[in-house]
Order: C-alpha cells, then structure tokens, then sequence
C-alpha cells in the first residue's frame, strides 16, 4: 500500500514537471492501435447491421479493457517478485504515463501563445489538436472558449479521475480506466462509421466517469475559491447548468468552470461537418479573454493537487 501511494504521489510529481515528451512512446498510443486493429478485424467476422456492428463493439470492449489491464499486472508482479524497489519504479513511472495534467497545460497554453503573438489560423491549428469539433470557421472567442472548455472537461478524464482508478487499483486500474477513455475518443461517434460500433464503448465511458466527473467538479469548487474567483456563482451555475449536455458527464465540470469565470461556455459545435446544436453552459458575466485559458490552466492544476490529497486518503483507507 506505502508503494503505490509513493508511486502515485512521485508519478504525479513528475507529471507536473516532465508532461509526456514526445521522444518516448506513450503507452496510449499502443492501445490506439490495438483498438484499430481489433476494430479492422472485428468488422470482417461480425455482420455489417446494427446488431452485429453493436457486438464487435462491446467485444472489441472486452479484450482492449483485459490487454490494458493484464499487461501492467503481469508486469508489477513481475518486477515485485524480482525486488519491491523495481516494482516501485516501474510503478511510479506507469503513473506518470497514465496522468495527463502537464500535457493538458501544455497544449492549451500553445492556443493562448497563438492568440496572443500569432495568427487566428494559427490558434484555430493550435486548439484542433486539443479538441473533437471542427476548427476551421472560429472566431477569435471561440477558439479561446474552445480551450478553456477542454480543459475544463478534461481535468476530469484526463486528470481526476485517472488519479481515482489509480488509488482503487494502482496502475493496472489505472490503465483499464485509459484505456476505456481511449476507446470512447475513437469510436464513441454518433456519425457513421462509428454509430454503432461505438455504442457501448461509449455508454461505458460514461459509467466509468460518472462518479469521477463529480467528484472533479466539486473539487474545482474549492480549487476556483482559492484562487479567488467566485465560489457562489460556480455553485450555481453548477447546480443549474451541469447536465446541459449528450454526456451525462461532460458538464460536470465545464458548468463548475463557467461559473466560477462568469463566463458562458458551450452552445453549438460542427463536428465531421455536421453542426450539433447544444445549450449553452454559464452565463455572459463578462466577455472571455485569452487569459481566461492560463486561468482555466491553473484551477486544473489547483484541483489536480487536491484529487492527489484525496486519492491518497482513498488508498490508505481501503487497504
């Protein structure tokens, strides 16, 4: 139990320093391709109908979530057997692959640079790379609004609730949580191809982050009050906005934020060329400026190190 909370908290302290350095493969990107590859074979032995399609899907499901799991087990045991200080680094390393916060910071802070020293298309290039709607027609605001709803959105699945599966069930938990994340990114589309393949990859993302998602936003609240925004306003919002959206979850957090910047966030988005009409979250308090993206940066930042206090109250509790 004192190795995986010394591997959580030692994981995330590199995180925040390191982030992902492009130079060294990231254990995602070979769960990508597993899932394009099963995705590619399954396809040929399940029937083209929606049946069919909906059952390469949750297969597909199945044996990506045991692969994620298995091989970080095996290896933990592995290393354990061989000495508790191997296991421990490898551990601590699985953590900090596994967590996203530096990253998240990172790619959202190259928007706002955009914004503020080059041009729109060159911010409009900078937020695709962080974001699943179509980028070409926004305006300056919304590229910054874009952002900031990212990484709203993202201090949960790509911060918080990793943190979580890791203090349940170290980093295979940690894992199985990613790649169940990973498989939503891909295949969770309502537009074809993806319509019904992607179903329960999908529906099952948002069972794993049902909890997760709230447990984020109410940890934003103190975060925001630290910071000095307003606490009152994002309790509000929260309690009001927070399922104005197709997930059950995205707007857990993203009404938080909205709240406690006075901004109004969300409304209708083009993805693959196809204009999804949504609500708005927030209300126009004031009008977002680029500096709304570092502050957004920073209150995901703030309650990251308060998901750290609780997970590891989580892991001492449990064991």
């Amino acid at each position: 139990m004192k190795f995986t909370v010394l591997a959580l908290i030692l994981g995330f302290i590199i995180d925040q320093i390191v982030g992902d350095p492009h130079s060294i493969p990231h254990p995602v990107i070979f769960i990508g391709k597993l899932i394009s590859l099963l995705e590619k074979e399954l396809r040929k032995r399940f029937p083209a109908t929606v049946s069919g399609e909906r059952t390469s899907g949750a297969v597909l499901w199945i044996l990506v979530v045991l692969a994620s799991f298995l091989a970080p087990w095996l290896v933990l045991r592995l290393f354990g057997w061989i000495s508790p200080w191997l296991r421990l680094i490898a551990e601590t390393i699985m953590c900090w692959q596994i967590l996203a916060a530096k990253s998240l910071r990172v790619e959202s802070m190259k928007v706002y640079t955009a914004l503020e020293t080059g041009t729109l298309e060159d911010a409009r290039k900078a937020v695709s790379m962080i974001v699943g709607r179509d980028t070409e027609t926004l305006d300056d605001a919304g590229v910054t609004r874009a952002a900031v709803e990212t990484v709203a959105e993202n201090c949960s699945d790509g911060v918080v609730a990793p943190l979580l599966f890791l203090a349940l069930g170290g980093a295979p938990l940690g894992f199985l949580y990613k790649a169940v994340n990973t498989m939503d990114s891909m295949l969770g589309y309502t537009e074809p191809p993806y319509t019904n393949i992607g179903r329960y990859p999908a529906k099952l993302d948002d069972v794993f982050n049902y909890i997760p998602a709230r447990i984020s936003a109410l940890l934003m609240l103190p975060a925001g009050v630290l910071l000095g925004l307003d606490g009152k306003n994002g309790w509000r919002i929260f309690r009001r906005d927070r399922y104005k959206h197709a997930s059950p979850n995205s707007a857990q957090t993203e009404s938080m934020c909205a709240g406690l910047l006075g901004l109004r966030l969300a409304g209708d988005a083009v993805y693959h060329g196809v204009l999804h009409k949504k609500e708005y979250i927030g209300d126009p308090l004031r009008e977002i400026v680029h500096g709304d993206i570092p502050l957004a940066c920073r209150l995901m930042t703030l309650t990251a190190v308060l998901a750290l206090i609780l997970s590891c109250v989580i892991r001492f509790l449990i064991t």
